[in-house]
């Protein structure tokens, strides 16, 4: 199907397909139209649906903003349907769920790896790989795999996340598969995850992550925009995307923020979520529009 507007017959063949046919997931997949992952002006912009399998399904004020899945789909249909939009990050049930209603056609199809360090929990920091792994990826036809390294230097259980992300590096490394990281200098503040945003940790997070793995060649960096950016792309020789975090704030301001980072050597484009699939004003199609201007007009 061409990407759109889902309707009620497309969530009744989804379930009936879920219930009495799962194989013909494997069957969507194989037969999936592919793109390369770098192609025309080499920019790229990905929507990304991974938040609610970490437990995070909230957005400024509402806890529960991501918890209907036909609202999300129906969300990431009209995002997909709009022109320079190039793929899709999610877990297996997000990307699935795409797939069986054939909206991943021509898409670059991203795997979120880690989901294991659940929003809010006593173990939030052990990122474990609980979703995707490369074999998976490689046997589903997805483009790109990505994962979060959240590094605090006061838990020891950092070390086992970075050991882990190490060996995902070498695996997608050998596989030819792109790799996205998406590192952030973490710390406890009153018993709450929070990432230190400024330069410097941003700049040693890129440090961090980038060694890791025994290659780099298909290393590709996910970055937060952050005060003196030019300092923070100065870090890195590797692809790097931008990330959008929450909605917060002025959007206006955002964009002209995303614009300026976007014009910077080394930034091949944005990978945001929830301020396209819930911007402040509710219009899915004219919030993808402006980022897809930003990154390819």
């Amino acid at each position: 199907m061409t990407p759109g507007p889902l309707t009620d017959a497309d969530f009744v063949q989804l379930r009936r397909n879920r219930l009495e046919d799962p194989a013909a997931l494997g069957r969507t997949l194989a037969e999936r139209a592919r793109r390369p992952v770098v192609r025309g002006d080499g920019r790229l912009l990905i929507v990304a649906a991974d938040h609610p399998a970490r437990g995070a399904l909230g957005i400024g004020s509402d806890p529960m903003a991501m918890a209907d899945r036909y609202d999300l789909l129906q969300r990431m249909a009209t995002a997909l349907s709009r022109p320079g939009v190039d793929g899709v990050l999610g877990t297996p049930d997000i990307v699935d769920d795409l797939a069986l209603l054939g909206l991943l056609d021509d898409k670059i199809v991203v795997g979120s790896m880690n989901r294991g360090g659940l929003r809010g929990a006593s173990f939030e920091m052990d990122d474990r790989y609980t979703a995707y792994d490369v074999p998976s990826m490689i046997r589903d036809g997805l483009d790109f795999a990505k994962v979060l390294v959240r590094i605090d230097l006061d838990d020891p259980r950092t070390v086992a996340t970075l050991e882990a992300t190490a060996r995902a590096v070498d695996a997608a490394a050998a596989a030819r598969l792109p790799i996205m990281l998406e590192p952030f200098l973490s710390r406890r503040v009153d018993g709450k995850v929070v990432n230190d945003l400024s330069a410097d940790a941003v700049i040693a997070s890129i440090a961090i992550a980038a060694g890791l793995g025994n290659s780099s060649a298909y290393t590709w960096m996910k970055l937060p925009v952050v005060d003196d950016m030019e300092r923070v792309m100065a870090a890195t020789t590797l692809p790097t995307l931008l990330l959008g975090g929450e909605p917060a704030g002025d959007p206006d301001e955002a964009m002209a923020t995303w614009r300026s980072t976007l014009a910077m050597p080394g930034v091949q484009g944005l990978t945001i979520g929830r301020s396209l699939l819930y911007p402040h004003d509710g219009d899915v199609a004219a919030a993808v529009d402006a980022a897809a201007d930003l990154v390819h007009g």
